[in-house]
């Protein structure tokens, strides 16, 4: 409520209609049940589960945003060193991951498009997020059968390269590409590469970039109607219901809000090294180079500053 009403932009939105939206959003339900529970009718229902999404969208980049200051930037790389318990992770800047999300397709002949490999219909939530879980970036709509690759490269954050900066990289799973340029990706290497070296290195990736696992985990927790069910909402609006999902699980966690985790969330397996392997050589190359820094350096606890 603060947030609507410190942009002058918006219009003022009643607290009876936050809860309404909030309600529809935690419970899944349909507009006709809100509309009982509330006792308004369900065409306000409509309305105003449209309206305040919205809303909560128009505030994303309040919200949802990269660190401001070196200061910022600074203490997402001290975290994620933390998480991998390596100094050799320093320069890591975010973890990047992609999430389906089971969506009600379009019934026109494009509707085949949004079925994944997993054979249900979702689009694409592609999310980078720093060392705590919060979200810095969000990139939603593609149809579910799309490669993570072909999102990455089609997402503002590629194209236009303002982030991570200069000497620093986003760490991200075996299905995009390892790269240098546009956007310094750092993936595992591939589960046949042998070596104490490469074993050592994906140990210490792999525990800083299960930050992304979690975060995804702590908002599918918090809206298991959302995430664990199909979204019943028309595809064209369904970016919006989740960017709002987005939006809030970052509000929770500064509020100090957190979602305790049954289960450790699984890792999204996948073999193939993004899709263009020519992409991928300068990558490897710094990936190489990580990797030498993670064997010749002796891991120790990140739990202080070294002088």
């Amino acid at each position: 409520m603060s947030l609507l009403e410190e942009d002058g932009r918006h219009r003022c939105v009643p607290e009876l209609e936050v809860l309404v939206f909030l309600f529809w959003l935690a419970s899944g339900t349909s507009y006709q049940i809100v509309s009982t529970v509330f006792g308004i009718p369900r065409s306000t229902v409509h309305r105003i589960v449209h309206s305040v999404t919205e809303e909560v969208v128009a505030l994303r980049h309040k919200v949802i945003h990269l660190p401001n200051s070196d200061e910022d930037v600074e203490a997402v790389t001290r975290g994620f060193a933390g998480l991998a318990r390596h100094r050799a992770f320093r320069r890591a800047a975010g973890a990047i991951d992609g999430c389906h999300v089971r969506i009600r397709p379009p019934s026109d002949p494009d509707g085949h498009c949004y079925r994944n490999r997993k054979l249900f219909p979702s689009i694409i939530l592609q999310a980078v997020c720093d060392h705590q879980g919060h979200f810095i970036d969000t990139y939603v709509g593609w149809p579910g059968s799309v490669h993570d690759a072909r999102v990455l490269r089609n997402s503002p954050l590629y194209q236009r390269g303002l982030y991570p900066p200069p000497g620093h990289f986003i760490l991200a799973d075996r299905g995009y590409p390892c790269l240098q340029h546009p956007l310094p990706l750092i993936t595992p290497y591939k589960r046949q590469v042998q070596g104490v070296g490469a074993q050592r290195f994906n140990y210490h990736h792999s525990r800083a970039r299960s930050i992304i696992e979690r975060a995804f985990g702590m908002m599918k927790t918090r809206f298991r109607a959302i995430f664990f069910h199909t979204l019943e909402v028309q595809h064209t609006f369904a970016p919006h219901v989740i960017t709002a999902c987005a939006v809030l699980h970052n509000i929770c966690l500064g509020a100090g809000d957190i979602v305790a985790l049954e289960d450790e969330p699984e890792e999204n397996v996948v073999e193939d090294e993004g899709e263009n392997e020519v992409e991928a050589i300068a990558g490897a190359q710094w990936r190489d180079q990580l990797s030498a820094e993670v064997s010749a350096l002796e891991e120790v606890p990140m739990d202080h500053d070294y002088i």
